[in-house]
């Protein structure tokens, strides 16, 4: 006689809750250990699973996270996919934990683009670590405040150089700066001269420099959040963001290898100690070394001189490119600046870096355009390595650091009326103002991240300001009706912020000024036919 036991299945649904209820609770259980009861720091309503995928800022996110701040407080949280963002909005806040504990935030996040755009060999935005204190090393070793003193001949000349060009073609000034700023770091990192027009290495820092502007700006490509699309076939068809990516990532080689190999073969046919930064780390490289070793130090010295063209030629051009907006929007600025200028100076030469000390308004100048229009609005991106804390908030390892650098620079507290271009701002009984806050620190960078090439590049800016506004006015140009034209401050979208498209007027200020550019330019073998 058979016996039947009934056997009841449970109700699928309720297998499925009872699953999900676990799982919450052993997860929600979890994360209170970790965070040991602390929370996170205060941001806008977020969504199951997506968090902040519909309410995170889009455009303009520097300005976007500003007013949040009147809500949240200038430390906020996102959580966008699972990932944590923390965008801190002050001073105070970027000093708390990116300077006092740079010992865990100084990691970048690792994200497709970076490759795919060409960027890995920049060491801005290699992962922390011992193969990028080695880069760092290298580099800080030929630009650090002392040696970068030994380019202030180059720097003088090149931007001397600029004004015959301003001079012959003014309404090319956004080429010619480029050049200019790219033509002395090509000068200094690889002792190569360039050509005012058609240059090979200055058409390859052009083509390097579309990846990282576009490819870089958050949210443009998907394979952010989806990695696996970097492995579609190129051939495949609609496969363009594929096709744009290996053209970035092969304009980027060119960069690192084009002027690497000249050096080489200039130094194969020279006895002389080479000038060049990149020669003199080629030159530092022990050829009965192991292959590995050798090779490694080989590609340090490619991405070092690769890194100073890249980096420094787009941050540096843009904060020239704010400078000339800004002297057309104030033209009584470049009056003040030329005042000094021509007690300084004087009206038979120009401007040199013996000169800085006494040229108080153009220091200011210089301070007051890094503070005005931050090239990076929102700086590099950093990244927690361990669980940290903030405030009393809870900070997950992997967190993603942003420091809201316009913000920042617009500090009512240190600047008043911040949106204003004040140069006097930094003066004080006809000395700069040390107890106004210094905005070089927070526009090349924080903690251990910060710009090892900032001197270089202060160097490089001042010299060019002073001498373009020691002989040219800048000004608005004129309508049909021969009345000044407005022109506003605008911030493009991108990884670097230039200002929106704008004209203006660039004239030597007299015929003395006029003719010491043509003096000069007949000097140094340019023509001002």
């Amino acid at each position: 006689m058979a016996f039947h036991i009934p056997v009841n299945f449970p109700n699928p649904f309720l297998v499925l809750v009872c699953l999900l209820v676990a799982t919450f609770s052993w997860s929600s259980l979890r994360w209170r250990r970790r965070s040991r009861g602390r929370p996170l720091p205060p941001g806008p309503p977020r969504l199951p699973i997506v968090g902040n995928l519909f309410n995170h800022p889009r455009t303009r996110r520097w300005e976007a996270y500003h007013e949040l701040c009147s809500r949240y407080g200038d430390v906020l949280h996102f959580r966008v996919l699972g990932e944590s963002i923390v965008v801190l909005n002050s001073p105070r806040a970027v000093k708390d934990i990116l300077e006092k504990k740079a010992a865990n935030t100084s990691d970048r996040t690792q994200i497709p683009m970076i490759e795919l755009s060409g960027s890995n060999l920049n060491l801005g935005f290699m992962p922390y670590g011992q193969w990028w204190r080695r880069h760092r090393r290298a580099f800080w070793q030929h630009f650090n405040r002392e040696t970068a003193t030994q380019y202030w001949a180059v720097q003088r000349d090149v931007a001397h150089r600029l004004l015959g060009k301003l001079l012959r073609d003014p309404l090319r000034f956004r080429e010619h700066v480029r050049n200019t700023v790219a033509g002395s770091i090509l000068k200094v990192a690889y002792d190569i001269d360039t050509a005012d027009e058609g240059d090979e290495y200055i058409a390859a820092v052009d083509a390097a420099l579309e990846g990282p502007v576009t490819g870089l700006v958050p949210g443009t490509f998907l394979v952010d959040f989806l990695p696996f699309l970097r492995h579609v076939p190129t051939w495949l068809p609609g496969a363009t963001s594929q096709r744009l990516w290996a053209k970035w990532q092969a304009a980027a080689e060119t960069l690192k290898s084009l002027p690497y190999e000249q050096v080489k073969a200039a130094l194969a046919l020279s006895q002389d100690e080479p000038r060049s930064v990149v020669g003199k780390l080629v030159s530092q490289i022990d050829p009965s070394e192991e292959a590995g070793p050798r090779r490694e130090e080989e590609e340090i010295a490619k991405h070092v001189g690769a890194v100073a063209l890249e980096a420094g030629t787009d941050t540096t051009h843009v904060t020239l490119l704010a400078l000339f907006l800004a002297m057309t929007m104030h033209p009584e600025v470049v009056k003040k600046a030329q005042a000094e200028l021509d007690t300084v100076v004087g009206p038979d030469r120009l401007p040199d870096f013996s000169d800085q000390e006494s040229l108080v308004y153009v220091n200011a100048i210089v301070k007051e355009v890094l503070r005005w229009h931050p090239v990076l609005p929102l700086g590099i991106p950093h990244s927690t390595v361990d669980d940290d804390e903030l405030d009393g908030y809870f900070v997950p390892a992997g967190t993603v650091i942003l420091c809201n650098v316009w913000a920042c620079m617009r500090d009512p507290e240190m600047y008043e009326d911040p949106d204003e271009f004040r140069p006097e701002r930094f003066i004080r009984d006809g000395k700069l103002d040390t107890a106004v806050r210094d905005p070089a620190p927070l526009a090349f960078g924080f903690g251990r991240r910060i710009c090892p090439g900032r001197y270089f590049a202060q160097a490089g800016l001042f010299i060019t300001i002073a001498s373009v506004l020691h002989v040219f006015d800048i000004s608005p140009p004129l309508d049909d009706q021969g009345r000044p034209v407005k022109v506003t401050h605008g911030m493009t979208e991108g990884f670097t912020s230039q200002p929106t498209e704008f004209r203006c007027t660039i004239k030597p200020r007299s015929a003395q000024a006029e003719a010491l550019i043509s003096a000069h330019d007949a000097r140094q073998g340019g023509s001002l036919g």
